[in-house]
């Protein structure tokens, strides 16, 4: 009888690590962009119907925010994965989300 171990397969899913944390305790404060992913969102009906996952770091300590800002989305994808992690702040203007 064959064990898993032997098959030696790995996930290929990212695992982020920390607690999940709310935008607004992030607004205006510099945080460290380590990791993204963008899936599909549960609630399909707001924005674009995608989620982004970010992990990042704000002092020292590793958090996961999850977020429907189709302003994020958009800037984050022109990040080359080679220039990650970063640092930056997320601002709200005119009750739209961006990374400055």
């Amino acid at each position: 009888m064959n064990k898993f171990q032997d098959f030696q397969i790995t996930s290929s899913q990212k695992a982020f690590t920390g607690d999940k944390i709310k935008i607004d305790r992030l607004l205006n404060r510099e945080i460290i962009v380590s990791d993204y992913k963008i899936e599909p969102s549960r609630y399909t009906d707001k924005g674009n119907g995608k989620c982004l996952h970010l992990q990042i770091v704000l002092n020292n300590t590793n958090h996961v925010l999850f977020t429907g800002s189709t302003g994020l989305m958009d800037q984050i994808e022109k990040v080359p994965r080679d220039k990650l992690p970063f640092k930056t702040t997320i601002v709200r203007e005119n009750e739209r989300m961006q990374f400055t």
